[in-house]
Protein backbone atom coordinates (compact mmCIF):
# COMPACT_ATOMS: atom_id res chain seq x y z
CA UNK A 1 0.00 0.00 0.00
CA UNK A 2 0.57 3.69 -0.47
CA UNK A 3 1.48 5.87 2.66
CA UNK A 4 1.72 9.70 2.21
CA UNK A 5 3.69 12.11 4.40
CA UNK A 6 2.91 16.07 4.52
CA UNK A 7 5.09 18.18 6.25
CA UNK A 8 3.11 21.56 6.79
CA UNK A 9 5.40 24.11 8.56
CA UNK A 10 7.41 21.39 10.91
CA UNK A 11 4.27 19.57 11.78
CA UNK A 12 4.84 15.75 10.06
CA UNK A 13 1.46 14.12 8.99
CA UNK A 14 0.82 10.59 7.51
CA UNK A 15 -1.71 8.63 5.72
CA UNK A 16 -2.68 5.95 3.87
CA UNK A 17 -3.84 6.33 0.35
CA UNK A 18 -6.00 3.68 -0.97
CA UNK A 19 -7.20 3.21 -4.32
CA UNK A 20 -9.07 6.58 -6.06
CA UNK A 21 -9.01 10.11 -6.71
CA UNK A 22 -7.20 12.36 -3.84
CA UNK A 23 -7.67 15.96 -4.74
CA UNK A 24 -5.27 18.19 -3.24
CA UNK A 25 -5.92 22.22 -2.78
CA UNK A 26 -7.60 24.67 -0.13
CA UNK A 27 -10.96 23.93 -0.82
CA UNK A 28 -13.18 21.99 1.82
CA UNK A 29 -13.84 19.24 -1.51
CA UNK A 30 -10.19 18.30 -1.13
CA UNK A 31 -9.10 15.01 0.66
CA UNK A 32 -5.57 16.62 1.06
CA UNK A 33 -6.27 19.66 2.04
CA UNK A 34 -3.51 22.60 2.64
CA UNK A 35 -5.13 25.82 4.07
CA UNK A 36 -3.09 28.06 2.87
CA UNK A 37 -3.62 31.44 0.46
CA UNK A 38 -0.92 30.46 -2.50
CA UNK A 39 -2.55 27.08 -3.08
CA UNK A 40 -5.80 27.52 -5.24
CA UNK A 41 -9.00 25.61 -4.14
CA UNK A 42 -8.56 22.74 -6.57
CA UNK A 43 -4.52 22.68 -7.02
CA UNK A 44 -3.64 19.04 -7.82
CA UNK A 45 -4.81 15.48 -8.25
CA UNK A 46 -3.35 12.08 -7.27
CA UNK A 47 -4.56 9.07 -8.87
CA UNK A 48 -3.94 6.05 -6.77
CA UNK A 49 -4.46 3.24 -8.68
CA UNK A 50 -2.96 -0.89 -8.49
CA UNK A 51 0.18 0.71 -6.17
CA UNK A 52 0.79 3.31 -8.17
CA UNK A 53 0.20 7.07 -7.74
CA UNK A 54 0.38 9.75 -10.20
CA UNK A 55 0.28 13.16 -9.94
CA UNK A 56 -1.32 15.96 -12.31
CA UNK A 57 -1.09 19.40 -11.60
CA UNK A 58 -5.13 21.23 -12.01
CA UNK A 59 -3.57 24.50 -13.85
CA UNK A 60 -3.27 26.13 -10.41
CA UNK A 61 -2.11 29.54 -10.21
CA UNK A 62 0.92 29.13 -8.33
CA UNK A 63 2.32 25.95 -10.02
CA UNK A 64 3.33 22.22 -8.45
CA UNK A 65 6.95 20.78 -8.42
CA UNK A 66 8.62 17.93 -7.98
CA UNK A 67 12.11 17.68 -6.92
CA UNK A 68 12.37 21.69 -7.73
CA UNK A 69 10.63 21.30 -11.55
CA UNK A 70 7.91 22.40 -12.56
CA UNK A 71 5.09 19.39 -13.29
CA UNK A 72 4.10 20.14 -16.94
CA UNK A 73 1.97 16.57 -17.31
CA UNK A 74 1.36 13.52 -15.23
CA UNK A 75 3.95 12.28 -12.90
CA UNK A 76 4.56 8.96 -11.32
CA UNK A 77 5.45 9.06 -7.53
CA UNK A 78 7.81 7.36 -5.21
CA UNK A 79 9.90 7.71 -2.30
CA UNK A 80 12.64 9.33 -4.42
CA UNK A 81 10.27 12.16 -5.19
CA UNK A 82 9.47 15.31 -3.19
CA UNK A 83 6.09 17.30 -4.56
CA UNK A 84 5.97 21.32 -3.86
CA UNK A 85 2.74 22.83 -2.80
CA UNK A 86 2.98 26.33 -1.67
CA UNK A 87 5.53 26.12 1.53
CA UNK A 88 3.81 22.09 2.19
CA UNK A 89 6.02 19.85 1.03
CA UNK A 90 4.67 15.48 0.12
CA UNK A 91 6.27 12.25 -0.31
CA UNK A 92 4.66 9.49 -1.43
CA UNK A 93 6.20 6.08 -0.41
CA UNK A 94 5.10 2.21 -0.10
CA UNK A 95 4.64 1.17 3.15
CA UNK A 96 4.74 -2.78 4.64
CA UNK A 97 2.31 -2.61 6.90
CA UNK A 98 -1.16 -3.06 5.07
CA UNK A 99 -2.98 -3.32 8.16
CA UNK A 100 -2.97 0.45 8.48
CA UNK A 101 -4.91 0.56 4.31
CA UNK A 102 -7.99 -0.36 5.87
CA UNK A 103 -10.54 2.33 6.05
CA UNK A 104 -11.72 2.84 9.90
CA UNK A 105 -15.53 1.49 9.85
CA UNK A 106 -18.09 4.02 9.69
CA UNK A 107 -19.59 5.59 12.55
CA UNK A 108 -23.34 5.92 12.69
CA UNK A 109 -24.27 9.41 13.90
CA UNK A 110 -26.20 9.25 17.14
CA UNK A 111 -29.38 9.03 17.38
CA UNK A 112 -31.41 12.54 17.42
CA UNK A 113 -28.55 13.93 15.26
CA UNK A 114 -28.66 14.74 11.64
CA UNK A 115 -26.26 12.58 9.31
CA UNK A 116 -24.07 14.67 7.33
CA UNK A 117 -24.39 14.56 3.52
CA UNK A 118 -21.74 12.45 1.70
CA UNK A 119 -18.63 14.04 0.73
CA UNK A 120 -18.74 15.41 -2.40
CA UNK A 121 -17.03 13.48 -5.89
CA UNK A 122 -14.00 14.64 -6.51
CA UNK A 123 -13.61 12.82 -9.96
CA UNK A 124 -17.06 14.94 -10.69
CA UNK A 125 -15.24 18.55 -9.42
CA UNK A 126 -12.14 17.40 -11.17
CA UNK A 127 -14.39 16.82 -14.36
CA UNK A 128 -16.50 19.76 -13.88
CA UNK A 129 -13.14 22.09 -13.54
CA UNK A 130 -11.97 20.67 -16.96
CA UNK A 131 -15.19 20.76 -18.40
CA UNK A 132 -15.53 24.78 -17.48
CA UNK A 133 -11.74 25.70 -18.79
CA UNK A 134 -13.14 23.81 -22.38
CA UNK A 135 -16.17 26.14 -22.38
CA UNK A 136 -13.89 29.15 -21.75
CA UNK A 137 -11.61 28.48 -24.51
CA UNK A 138 -14.28 27.72 -26.73
CA UNK A 139 -15.92 31.16 -26.12
CA UNK A 140 -12.82 33.03 -26.97
CA UNK A 141 -12.52 30.78 -30.48
CA UNK A 142 -16.15 31.34 -31.64
CA UNK A 143 -16.55 34.54 -33.24
CA UNK A 144 -20.49 34.68 -32.54
CA UNK A 145 -20.52 38.24 -33.97
CA UNK A 146 -19.25 37.09 -37.36
CA UNK A 147 -20.91 33.99 -37.74
CA UNK A 148 -24.44 36.31 -37.05
CA UNK A 149 -23.56 38.91 -39.79
CA UNK A 150 -22.21 35.55 -42.08
CA UNK A 151 -25.85 34.34 -41.48
CA UNK A 152 -24.86 31.11 -40.12
CA UNK A 153 -28.20 29.03 -38.91
CA UNK A 154 -28.52 27.02 -36.19
CA UNK A 155 -27.67 23.81 -37.68
CA UNK A 156 -24.46 25.45 -39.19
CA UNK A 157 -23.61 27.54 -35.20
CA UNK A 158 -23.47 23.77 -33.81
CA UNK A 159 -21.83 22.06 -36.25
CA UNK A 160 -18.41 25.27 -35.95
CA UNK A 161 -19.17 24.24 -32.08
CA UNK A 162 -18.79 20.44 -32.35
CA UNK A 163 -15.52 21.11 -34.47
CA UNK A 164 -13.94 23.58 -32.02
CA UNK A 165 -14.71 21.74 -29.65
CA UNK A 166 -13.06 18.64 -30.67
CA UNK A 167 -9.72 20.23 -32.20
CA UNK A 168 -9.48 22.13 -27.98
CA UNK A 169 -10.00 18.71 -26.58
CA UNK A 170 -7.11 17.16 -29.40
CA UNK A 171 -4.75 20.05 -28.30
CA UNK A 172 -5.38 18.83 -24.38
CA UNK A 173 -5.06 15.27 -24.79
CA UNK A 174 -1.84 15.87 -27.33
CA UNK A 175 -0.07 17.71 -24.43
CA UNK A 176 -0.93 15.43 -22.07
CA UNK A 177 -3.22 17.50 -19.98
CA UNK A 178 -6.21 15.57 -20.13
CA UNK A 179 -6.50 14.23 -16.28
CA UNK A 180 -6.48 10.01 -16.34
CA UNK A 181 -9.80 8.52 -16.27
CA UNK A 182 -11.92 11.34 -18.02
CA UNK A 183 -13.34 10.05 -21.31
CA UNK A 184 -12.56 12.20 -24.18
CA UNK A 185 -15.65 11.36 -26.69
CA UNK A 186 -17.73 11.58 -23.09
CA UNK A 187 -16.26 15.05 -22.22
CA UNK A 188 -17.19 16.44 -25.91
CA UNK A 189 -20.55 15.61 -26.09
CA UNK A 190 -20.84 17.08 -21.91
CA UNK A 191 -19.57 20.17 -23.41
CA UNK A 192 -21.44 20.35 -26.21
CA UNK A 193 -24.60 19.64 -24.48
CA UNK A 194 -23.45 22.71 -22.33
CA UNK A 195 -22.57 24.86 -24.50
CA UNK A 196 -25.32 24.71 -27.12
CA UNK A 197 -28.02 22.65 -25.72
CA UNK A 198 -29.78 21.41 -22.01
CA UNK A 199 -26.92 20.72 -20.89
CA UNK A 200 -26.61 17.35 -18.60
CA UNK A 201 -30.36 17.20 -19.48
CA UNK A 202 -29.63 15.66 -22.84
CA UNK A 203 -29.19 12.20 -21.79
CA UNK A 204 -32.28 12.50 -19.90
CA UNK A 205 -34.43 13.80 -22.15
CA UNK A 206 -33.31 11.09 -25.05
CA UNK A 207 -34.11 8.06 -22.16
CA UNK A 208 -37.46 6.96 -23.97
CA UNK A 209 -38.13 5.11 -20.53
CA UNK A 210 -38.07 8.77 -18.29
CA UNK A 211 -41.43 10.63 -18.33
CA UNK A 212 -40.60 13.69 -16.18
CA UNK A 213 -37.82 15.05 -14.98
CA UNK A 214 -37.84 17.84 -12.28
CA UNK A 215 -34.37 19.92 -11.52
CA UNK A 216 -34.24 20.73 -7.70
CA UNK A 217 -31.69 23.44 -7.89
CA UNK A 218 -27.70 22.12 -9.56
CA UNK A 219 -27.52 19.01 -7.55
CA UNK A 220 -30.46 17.56 -6.98
CA UNK A 221 -32.16 15.73 -10.21
CA UNK A 222 -35.35 13.90 -9.98
CA UNK A 223 -36.85 11.76 -13.18
CA UNK A 224 -40.39 9.81 -13.10
CA UNK A 225 -39.27 6.40 -14.64
CA UNK A 226 -42.03 3.98 -15.15
CA UNK A 227 -44.36 6.21 -12.62
CA UNK A 228 -41.77 5.60 -9.97
CA UNK A 229 -39.88 8.54 -8.75
CA UNK A 230 -35.92 8.30 -8.40
CA UNK A 231 -33.08 10.53 -7.93
CA UNK A 232 -30.40 10.32 -10.79
CA UNK A 233 -26.53 11.23 -10.68
CA UNK A 234 -27.32 14.14 -13.16
CA UNK A 235 -25.53 17.13 -11.97
CA UNK A 236 -25.28 20.92 -13.05
CA UNK A 237 -22.35 23.05 -12.14
CA UNK A 238 -24.28 25.51 -10.30
CA UNK A 239 -27.31 27.41 -10.39
CA UNK A 240 -26.20 29.77 -13.07
CA UNK A 241 -25.72 26.56 -15.40
CA UNK A 242 -29.66 25.69 -14.66
CA UNK A 243 -30.26 29.47 -15.28
CA UNK A 244 -28.33 29.00 -18.62
CA UNK A 245 -30.45 26.06 -19.52
CA UNK A 246 -34.17 28.02 -18.73
CA UNK A 247 -32.96 30.77 -20.73
CA UNK A 248 -32.29 28.64 -24.19
CA UNK A 249 -36.14 27.18 -23.71
CA UNK A 250 -37.44 30.47 -23.16
CA UNK A 251 -35.66 32.24 -25.41
CA UNK A 252 -36.88 31.43 -28.89
CA UNK A 253 -40.51 31.43 -27.61
CA UNK A 254 -39.92 35.08 -26.83
CA UNK A 255 -40.64 34.84 -23.05
CA UNK A 256 -38.68 35.68 -20.23
CA UNK A 257 -37.35 34.93 -16.59
CA UNK A 258 -35.95 37.48 -14.33
CA UNK A 259 -36.78 38.85 -10.88
CA UNK A 260 -39.91 40.13 -11.98
CA UNK A 261 -41.06 37.15 -13.53
CA UNK A 262 -39.69 34.71 -11.99
CA UNK A 263 -41.49 31.79 -13.19
CA UNK A 264 -42.67 30.62 -16.91
CA UNK A 265 -44.21 28.29 -18.76
CA UNK A 266 -42.58 27.49 -21.88
CA UNK A 267 -42.44 23.99 -24.37
CA UNK A 268 -39.59 22.13 -26.41
CA UNK A 269 -39.29 21.79 -29.86
CA UNK A 270 -41.05 17.80 -29.48
CA UNK A 271 -44.01 19.36 -27.26
CA UNK A 272 -43.03 18.23 -24.18
CA UNK A 273 -44.12 20.76 -21.43
CA UNK A 274 -41.38 22.95 -19.44
CA UNK A 275 -42.21 25.47 -15.88
CA UNK A 276 -39.35 27.65 -14.26
CA UNK A 277 -39.37 29.32 -11.60
CA UNK A 278 -36.21 30.81 -9.62
CA UNK A 279 -35.38 32.71 -6.78
CA UNK A 280 -36.50 34.63 -5.03
CA UNK A 281 -39.51 32.60 -5.32
CA UNK A 282 -37.86 29.46 -5.58
CA UNK A 283 -35.46 28.74 -2.26
CA UNK A 284 -34.14 25.67 -3.67
CA UNK A 285 -32.60 27.35 -6.24
CA UNK A 286 -33.70 27.39 -10.00
CA UNK A 287 -35.68 24.66 -10.64
CA UNK A 288 -37.19 23.13 -13.72
CA UNK A 289 -40.60 20.74 -14.54
CA UNK A 290 -40.13 18.82 -17.62
CA UNK A 291 -43.22 16.61 -18.83
CA UNK A 292 -41.64 14.75 -22.17
CA UNK A 293 -44.02 13.98 -24.73
CA UNK A 294 -43.18 10.42 -26.31
CA UNK A 295 -41.60 10.74 -29.63
CA UNK A 296 -44.46 9.06 -31.65
CA UNK A 297 -48.10 9.49 -30.76
CA UNK A 298 -49.73 7.23 -28.85
CA UNK A 299 -52.38 4.73 -30.39
CA UNK A 300 -55.88 3.39 -28.87
CA UNK A 301 -54.00 0.24 -29.11
CA UNK A 302 -51.00 1.54 -26.79
CA UNK A 303 -53.38 2.52 -24.44
CA UNK A 304 -54.95 -0.74 -24.36
CA UNK A 305 -51.65 -2.46 -24.15
CA UNK A 306 -50.80 -0.26 -21.17
CA UNK A 307 -53.93 -1.05 -19.41
CA UNK A 308 -55.49 2.67 -19.44
CA UNK A 309 -58.62 1.29 -21.04
CA UNK A 310 -60.57 -1.35 -22.96
CA UNK A 311 -61.58 -1.90 -26.84
CA UNK A 312 -64.94 -0.87 -26.23
CA UNK A 313 -63.57 1.98 -24.28
CA UNK A 314 -61.86 2.75 -27.22
CA UNK A 315 -64.70 2.28 -29.65
CA UNK A 316 -66.97 4.23 -27.73
CA UNK A 317 -64.86 7.34 -27.89
CA UNK A 318 -64.45 7.04 -31.49
CA UNK A 319 -68.46 6.54 -32.04
CA UNK A 320 -68.56 10.05 -29.64
CA UNK A 321 -65.94 12.14 -32.34
CA UNK A 322 -67.64 11.01 -34.80
CA UNK A 323 -71.11 12.01 -33.52
CA UNK A 324 -69.44 15.29 -32.46
CA UNK A 325 -70.38 15.07 -29.31
CA UNK A 326 -68.72 18.20 -27.11
CA UNK A 327 -66.14 16.12 -24.34
CA UNK A 328 -64.12 17.62 -21.31
CA UNK A 329 -61.13 14.71 -20.59
CA UNK A 330 -60.86 15.66 -16.96
CA UNK A 331 -58.10 14.13 -14.12
CA UNK A 332 -55.55 15.25 -11.69
CA UNK A 333 -51.85 16.61 -12.26
CA UNK A 334 -49.78 14.21 -14.31
CA UNK A 335 -52.91 11.66 -14.92
CA UNK A 336 -52.61 12.14 -18.77
CA UNK A 337 -55.28 14.40 -19.86
CA UNK A 338 -53.28 16.31 -22.89
CA UNK A 339 -51.97 12.46 -24.35
CA UNK A 340 -55.56 10.96 -24.12
CA UNK A 341 -56.57 14.63 -25.30
CA UNK A 342 -53.87 14.04 -28.39
CA UNK A 343 -55.46 10.48 -29.11
CA UNK A 344 -58.86 11.81 -29.41
CA UNK A 345 -58.63 14.37 -31.72
CA UNK A 346 -56.91 11.65 -34.17
CA UNK A 347 -60.49 10.43 -34.84
CA UNK A 348 -61.52 13.23 -36.22
CA UNK A 349 -62.26 13.68 -39.83
CA UNK A 350 -59.50 14.31 -41.83
CA UNK A 351 -62.29 17.03 -43.81
CA UNK A 352 -62.71 19.09 -40.88
CA UNK A 353 -61.00 22.69 -40.30
CA UNK A 354 -59.71 22.40 -36.41
CA UNK A 355 -58.58 25.31 -34.46
CA UNK A 356 -56.47 24.48 -30.82
CA UNK A 357 -55.97 26.87 -28.52
CA UNK A 358 -53.21 26.47 -25.88
CA UNK A 359 -51.27 28.27 -23.17
CA UNK A 360 -48.18 26.82 -24.88
CA UNK A 361 -48.79 24.88 -28.07
CA UNK A 362 -48.40 20.95 -27.29
CA UNK A 363 -50.89 18.88 -28.94
CA UNK A 364 -49.79 17.44 -31.94
CA UNK A 365 -52.32 16.74 -34.43
CA UNK A 366 -51.92 14.85 -37.44
CA UNK A 367 -54.69 16.37 -39.84
CA UNK A 368 -54.03 18.32 -42.46
CA UNK A 369 -56.36 21.28 -42.01
CA UNK A 370 -55.27 22.64 -38.43
CA UNK A 371 -55.04 25.84 -37.15
CA UNK A 372 -52.61 26.23 -33.91
CA UNK A 373 -53.39 29.45 -31.76
CA UNK A 374 -50.55 30.24 -28.59
CA UNK A 375 -51.43 32.69 -25.67
CA UNK A 376 -49.04 35.51 -25.00
CA UNK A 377 -47.55 36.52 -22.02
CA UNK A 378 -47.07 40.44 -21.23
CA UNK A 379 -43.71 41.80 -21.81
CA UNK A 380 -41.31 43.76 -19.94
CA UNK A 381 -43.47 46.73 -19.45
CA UNK A 382 -46.62 44.26 -17.82
CA UNK A 383 -48.41 44.97 -21.48
CA UNK A 384 -49.45 42.80 -24.84
CA UNK A 385 -50.77 39.73 -23.06
CA UNK A 386 -53.12 37.67 -25.12
CA UNK A 387 -55.11 34.96 -23.30
CA UNK A 388 -56.20 31.95 -23.61
CA UNK A 389 -59.78 33.64 -23.46
CA UNK A 390 -59.45 36.26 -25.56
CA UNK A 391 -57.63 33.47 -28.65
CA UNK A 392 -61.18 31.52 -27.77
CA UNK A 393 -62.98 34.40 -29.01
CA UNK A 394 -60.89 34.94 -31.59
CA UNK A 395 -61.01 31.32 -32.96
CA UNK A 396 -64.61 31.22 -33.51
CA UNK A 397 -64.44 33.87 -36.21
CA UNK A 398 -62.12 31.53 -38.04
CA UNK A 399 -64.54 29.54 -39.18
CA UNK A 400 -63.58 26.09 -37.02
CA UNK A 401 -65.61 23.06 -37.36
CA UNK A 402 -64.06 21.79 -34.12
CA UNK A 403 -62.27 23.82 -31.41
CA UNK A 404 -59.66 22.26 -29.16
CA UNK A 405 -58.57 23.89 -25.84
CA UNK A 406 -55.63 22.51 -24.22
CA UNK A 407 -57.15 23.20 -20.79
CA UNK A 408 -59.64 25.48 -19.55
CA UNK A 409 -58.46 26.97 -16.13
CA UNK A 410 -60.12 30.07 -15.94
CA UNK A 411 -62.68 32.71 -17.41
CA UNK A 412 -62.32 30.90 -21.03
CA UNK A 413 -64.66 28.24 -19.51
CA UNK A 414 -67.67 30.34 -20.35
CA UNK A 415 -66.72 31.10 -24.08
CA UNK A 416 -66.15 27.49 -24.41
CA UNK A 417 -69.40 26.68 -23.23
CA UNK A 418 -71.01 29.13 -25.50
CA UNK A 419 -69.00 28.29 -28.56
CA UNK A 420 -70.14 24.92 -27.86
CA UNK A 421 -74.11 25.67 -27.17
CA UNK A 422 -73.93 27.94 -30.70
CA UNK A 423 -72.71 25.47 -33.66
CA UNK A 424 -69.66 24.35 -32.69
CA UNK A 425 -70.28 20.47 -31.75
CA UNK A 426 -67.54 18.14 -31.52
CA UNK A 427 -65.31 20.63 -29.17
CA UNK A 428 -62.65 19.01 -27.04
CA UNK A 429 -61.15 20.37 -23.40
CA UNK A 430 -59.33 19.46 -20.35
CA UNK A 431 -60.23 20.61 -16.79
CA UNK A 432 -58.05 19.60 -13.46
CA UNK A 433 -61.16 17.44 -11.43
CA UNK A 434 -60.68 14.88 -8.58
CA UNK A 435 -64.17 13.28 -10.14
CA UNK A 436 -66.46 13.39 -13.04
CA UNK A 437 -69.12 15.56 -10.43
CA UNK A 438 -66.38 17.78 -9.90
CA UNK A 439 -66.03 18.97 -13.50
CA UNK A 440 -69.32 20.20 -13.47
CA UNK A 441 -68.68 22.44 -9.96
CA UNK A 442 -65.28 23.08 -11.67
CA UNK A 443 -66.96 24.77 -14.62
CA UNK A 444 -69.30 26.49 -12.91
CA UNK A 445 -66.67 28.11 -10.24
CA UNK A 446 -64.47 28.91 -14.03
CA UNK A 447 -67.46 30.52 -15.15
CA UNK A 448 -67.62 33.03 -12.19
CA UNK A 449 -63.76 34.10 -12.49
CA UNK A 450 -64.73 35.55 -15.92
CA UNK A 451 -66.61 38.43 -14.18
CA UNK A 452 -70.08 37.52 -15.51
CA UNK A 453 -72.61 37.60 -12.57
CA UNK A 454 -74.70 34.85 -13.67
CA UNK A 455 -77.09 33.15 -11.59
CA UNK A 456 -76.20 29.09 -10.84
CA UNK A 457 -79.45 27.85 -12.53
CA UNK A 458 -78.21 29.69 -15.55
CA UNK A 459 -74.87 28.26 -15.65
CA UNK A 460 -75.90 25.32 -14.89
CA UNK A 461 -78.28 25.36 -17.82
CA UNK A 462 -75.42 26.34 -20.14
CA UNK A 463 -73.49 23.48 -19.01
CA UNK A 464 -76.00 20.70 -19.30
CA UNK A 465 -76.90 22.34 -22.76
CA UNK A 466 -72.75 21.91 -24.10
CA UNK A 467 -71.49 18.89 -22.37
CA UNK A 468 -72.00 15.57 -23.40
CA UNK A 469 -69.13 13.53 -22.20
CA UNK A 470 -66.77 13.42 -19.46
CA UNK A 471 -64.01 11.12 -19.30
CA UNK A 472 -62.12 11.21 -16.15
CA UNK A 473 -58.43 9.55 -16.07
CA UNK A 474 -56.25 8.86 -12.96
CA UNK A 475 -52.88 8.58 -11.87
CA UNK A 476 -52.76 5.21 -9.30
CA UNK A 477 -50.72 4.70 -6.35
CA UNK A 478 -48.78 2.02 -8.60
CA UNK A 479 -47.61 4.98 -11.27
CA UNK A 480 -50.04 3.80 -13.79
CA UNK A 481 -52.53 5.60 -15.20
CA UNK A 482 -56.27 4.51 -16.33
CA UNK A 483 -59.11 6.02 -17.35
CA UNK A 484 -61.99 5.17 -14.59
CA UNK A 485 -64.90 6.51 -15.76
CA UNK A 486 -66.53 7.87 -18.67
CA UNK A 487 -70.22 9.79 -17.45
CA UNK A 488 -72.59 11.08 -19.60
CA UNK A 489 -74.48 14.37 -19.20
CA UNK A 490 -78.21 13.39 -19.12
CA UNK A 491 -79.89 16.87 -18.61
CA UNK A 492 -80.97 19.21 -15.84
CA UNK A 493 -83.54 18.34 -13.37
CA UNK A 494 -84.25 20.82 -11.13
CA UNK A 495 -81.06 22.49 -10.55
CA UNK A 496 -78.79 19.63 -10.59
CA UNK A 497 -77.19 18.46 -13.46
CA UNK A 498 -77.79 14.86 -14.29
CA UNK A 499 -75.03 12.58 -15.15
CA UNK A 500 -74.93 8.43 -15.73
CA UNK A 501 -71.60 6.53 -15.55
CA UNK A 502 -71.53 4.40 -19.06
CA UNK A 503 -68.60 2.86 -17.78
CA UNK A 504 -65.88 3.01 -14.55
CA UNK A 505 -63.21 0.91 -13.20
CA UNK A 506 -63.38 -0.82 -10.17
CA UNK A 507 -60.00 -1.53 -7.71
CA UNK A 508 -59.95 -4.94 -6.76
CA UNK A 509 -56.50 -4.79 -4.86
CA UNK A 510 -52.81 -4.66 -5.23
CA UNK A 511 -51.12 -6.85 -7.01
CA UNK A 512 -47.06 -8.14 -6.65
CA UNK A 513 -44.97 -4.72 -6.62
CA UNK A 514 -47.60 -2.89 -5.80
CA UNK A 515 -49.35 -2.75 -8.88
CA UNK A 516 -53.13 -2.20 -9.01
CA UNK A 517 -55.59 -4.72 -9.85
CA UNK A 518 -59.04 -4.50 -11.01
CA UNK A 519 -61.65 -4.15 -13.79
CA UNK A 520 -62.66 -1.75 -16.31
CA UNK A 521 -65.68 -2.37 -17.64
CA UNK A 522 -69.18 -1.09 -19.03
CA UNK A 523 -71.97 0.00 -15.77
CA UNK A 524 -75.02 -1.44 -17.97
CA UNK A 525 -76.23 2.13 -18.73
CA UNK A 526 -76.91 2.66 -22.78
CA UNK A 527 -76.34 6.36 -23.90
CA UNK A 528 -80.01 8.39 -24.30
CA UNK A 529 -78.71 9.33 -28.16
CA UNK A 530 -78.17 5.33 -28.75
CA UNK A 531 -81.63 5.40 -30.56
CA UNK A 532 -79.85 8.05 -32.97
CA UNK A 533 -76.91 6.41 -34.49
CA UNK A 534 -78.94 4.08 -37.00
CA UNK A 535 -80.07 7.67 -38.30
CA UNK A 536 -76.57 8.61 -38.92
CA UNK A 537 -75.86 5.47 -41.00
CA UNK A 538 -73.52 4.28 -37.80
CA UNK A 539 -73.68 0.19 -37.07
CA UNK A 540 -72.76 -0.20 -32.63
CA UNK A 541 -73.64 -3.84 -30.92
CA UNK A 542 -75.53 -2.81 -28.23
CA UNK A 543 -73.25 -5.71 -25.77
CA UNK A 544 -70.66 -2.92 -25.84
CA UNK A 545 -72.28 -1.59 -22.67
CA UNK A 546 -73.42 -5.01 -21.40
CA UNK A 547 -71.57 -5.51 -18.24
CA UNK A 548 -72.79 -9.38 -18.10
CA UNK A 549 -71.56 -10.62 -21.65
CA UNK A 550 -68.49 -8.65 -22.20
CA UNK A 551 -67.00 -8.76 -25.46
CA UNK A 552 -65.13 -6.21 -28.20
CA UNK A 553 -67.47 -4.67 -30.81
CA UNK A 554 -66.25 -2.62 -33.91
CA UNK A 555 -68.02 1.03 -34.32
CA UNK A 556 -68.78 0.59 -38.04
CA UNK A 557 -69.93 3.56 -40.17
CA UNK A 558 -71.47 3.40 -43.64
Amino acid sequence: MLELTTLIEGNRESKTLSDGVWLVGRGEMCRIRLPFPDVSDRHAMITVRDGRAVLEDLHSANGTYVNGEAAEGPVELDGSKVVQIGASLLRVSETEDAAVAEPPPEVPAPSGEEEEDPPPDPMREVRRDVQEQIQRELLKRLDMKRLTLDGVDRDGLEDTAREKIRQIIDEVVAKGRLPEGIDAVRLEDDVFNEAMRLGPLEDLLADDSISEIMVNGPSKVYVERHGRLELSDCQFTDDASVLAVIERIVAPLGRRIDESQPYVDARLQDGSRVNAIIAPLSLSGPTITIRKFSREALTADDFIRFGTWTRNAAEFMKLCVLLRKNIIVAGGTGSGKTTLLNLLSGYIPHSERIVTVEDAAELRLQQPHVVRLEARPPNIEGKGAVTIRDLVKNCLRMRPDRIIVGECRGGEALDMLQAMNTGHDGSLTTVHANSPRDVISRLETMVLMSGMELPSKAIREQIASAVDIVIHESRLSDGSRKVVAISEVTGLEGSQIVMQELFSFTQTGIGENGRVMGEFKPTGAMPTWYDQLAGRGIRCDPRMFDPDHPCEVRVEAR
